[in-house]
């Protein structure tokens, strides 16, 4: 199935590792041109060589903290000026730091909304002018599956997340009519990074091991095992492609089933 990417300029956040990482890289192995990010120079520029010399398409890495009130202009336009232009913009941050309600002060949360939310209206906000111009305009932000089923210690991301997913469907809405398509991915457990520090919280939570801790989340899942980050990639590249041109505000779980609710 040809997914009309070749030749198309896609911005990653977030894409230095983990799903950021495997959506930049999938895009690139359709002929996407794309524009990758991390918070550190290296990490970005390092992603960007793996992805050229991997696939033979254009990538670009770029320095930028993306829960800096300053960094989403910054970043689209050195990516518009590299890429040509933009088509698709795709909006992910790392997640904020696990515990209970009383464990965070206002500082904490603050810099949460701007890591989970913020950065997704600043980047959006930053791209549309490029994204008008586009004739396969599409932005995918990356939330969580908390937000249809929130987990325990994990109440900044249950609480924060769900503006995004306001955020989405409101610009689907609203955007829509101007043909750029707006839709999110709810992800769940997926090889990264960001679950083995979870994984490595709860085993010192409960006083046991990642390994004992693992296998009580993998029985959770009705697939019976953790999802791996191509499996989010080939979900995110499909929404955000043009062979996906009457998919729009749609909110898709990539969890393997472990979400319980029937809507």
């Amino acid at each position: 199935m040809d997914l009309g990417l070749k030749d198309k300029r896609a911005f990653i956040a977030g894409s230095s590792r983990g799903l950021g990482f495997a959506t930049a890289l999938t895009l690139a192995h359709e002929g996407c041109k794309v524009a990758v990010n991390s918070r550190e120079t290296e990490n970005a520029r390092a992603a960007a060589e793996k992805i050229a010399n991997e696939t033979g398409t254009q990538a670009y890495g770029f320095a930028g903290d993306v829960s800096d009130a300053s960094a989403a202009d910054v970043l689209i336009q050195a990516a518009v000026d590299e890429l040509g232009g933009l088509d698709i913009l795709v909006t992910n941050a790392g997640g904020p730091p696990a515990g209970s309600f009383e464990l965070f002060d206002e500082e904490t949360w603050q810099k949460a909304v701007d890591t989970s939310f913020m950065s997704h209206v600043r980047l959006i906000r930053a791209a549309l002018p490029h994204l008008r111009q586009s004739s396969a305009a599409s932005v995918l932000t990356v939330t969580s599956y908390t937000v249809k089923q929130p987990l325990p210690n994990l109440v900044l991301s249950n609480s924060i997340r769900l503006a995004t997913i306001g955020l989405t469907k409101s610009l689907a809405l609203e955007l829509g009519r101007e043909n750029i398509r707006f839709k999110s991915i709810l992800p769940a457990w997926t090889q990264t990074e960001r679950v083995e520090e979870l994984m490595a919280f709860r085993a010192q939570t409960n006083s046991t091991t990642v390994e004992e801790e693992t296998a009580k989340l993998t029985a959770e899942i009705p697939l019976g095992r953790i999802g791996q980050p191509q499996e989010f990639a080939n979900a995110a590249v499909f929404l955000v492609s043009p062979a996906a041109s009457f998919i729009h505000g749609v909110m898709l779980a990539v969890d393997g089933g472990i979400i319980k609710a029937t809507l």
